[in-house]
């Protein structure tokens, strides 16, 4: 297959490049496979709005970032000192037009990203369960703009790959990226049901917030299992319920305002669900009542969040009389030794 590694989308020169990824061995294979399935997801007449963020990132002002800065609770990409006031205005009006910024915190220059989430608070409940990430190979499905991604680096992880099907988030990373020039984190906008089955590759696999999203879950467990190489290990992330028939909340038709909750499992049928997919060791390391403190909205995310979503008068419902969010961490292994 003639394969053409640069998509190019509206709005001048600006160029959605994914060369880089595909020089590397082990994606290559999987060239034809991955690039069809970019080629859809990243089709303009799907997003109207592609051109005018496209448009957005050809206005951020071309500078270089001296300090980079992965290991802190806000990601840091430079300094109020290395732009001048006019360039600081372009960064700013450019980055607040990419809005809504859902996971962060960031700090580019003088400019800071104040994110719907507290992503840093997910990463600190983790981070004392996972295997080190220093010199691993790594995956983040649903990875948002990337912060949890960046955040592995930071940790020493070698090299990350962030998929997510959201072309916003796509361009809010290329937006980072201009001034981190990290050659060590590439993000394809595709969800995991377009990720090549045979790539057992990488040796931590994380999914938050994904799997609740999925119709099927146990085959989500399966398709994060195949992306590992033995011995790896997965981190899940999850919405739980306390309890319910049969270890199984299916919401009628939202889950606090949310589309697409299909089902939201105990714990326990969710460790169930990973001895089925194949996965040993498996384990809840966390469980935590999500606060209207880490999920709330901002003037970078100014739509209804995590308040609005619940029950006025009894906040530990949901608008809908579902128990109100609580989520869960998992930790598994995949058979066989890295």
């Amino acid at each position: 297959m003639d394969t053409e590694p640069a998509i190019r989308l509206a709005a001048g020169n600006q160029v959605i490049d994914f060369e880089g990824f595909f020089e590397r061995p082990q994606f290559a294979a999987h060239a034809e496979q991955l690039l069809a399935a970019i080629d859809r997801r990243t089709d303009p007449r799907r997003h109207g709005d592609l051109p005018a963020w496209l448009g957005h990132l050809a206005a951020l002002p071309d500078a270089t970032a001296s300090v980079i800065d992965l290991d802190r609770v806000t990601v840091t990409f430079g300094q109020a000192g290395d732009l001048n006031n006019r360039q600081q205005a372009q960064l700013q009006a450019a980055l607040y037009a990419l809005r809504p910024w859902r996971k962060g915190p960031y700090q580019v220059f003088d400019t800071f990203i104040d994110t719907e989430w507290r992503s840093d608070w997910k990463w600190q409940r983790l981070a004392p369960y996972i295997n080190a990430l220093q010199g691993r190979n790594v995956l983040d499905v649903g990875c948002g703009s990337g912060y949890h991604c960046w955040r592995m680096l930071g940790a020493g992880a070698d090299y990350v790959l962030g998929i997510d099907p959201s072309m916003r988030f796509l361009v809010q990373h290329m937006a980072l990226q201009k001034y981190a020039q990290d050659l060590r984190f590439d993000f394809l906008p595709l969800g995991i049901e377009d990720m090549p089955r045979d790539l057992p590759w990488f040796d931590t696999v994380f999914s938050m917030g994904v799997l609740y999203h999925r119709r099927n879950p146990i085959n989500h467990l399966r398709e994060l299992f195949d992306l590992l190489q033995p011995g790896g290990e997965l981190v899940l992330e999850t919405l739980i319920v306390d309890d319910a028939e049969q270890g199984l909340l299916r919401p009628s038709q939202r889950y606090a305002m949310m589309r697409n909750v299909w089902s939201i499992m105990t714990p326990a049928l969710i460790l169930e669900q990973l001895a089925e997919a194949g996965f040993l060791e498996q384990r809840c390391v966390d469980q935590n009542i999500t606060a209207t403190e880490e999920q709330r909205s901002t003037e970078w995310m100014q739509f209804h969040s995590l308040a609005d979503f619940l029950d006025p008068q009894d906040q530990s419902l949901t608008v809908e009389g579902y128990p109100a969010p609580k989520r869960a961490i998992f930790i598994a292994q995949k058979p066989g030794v890295l």
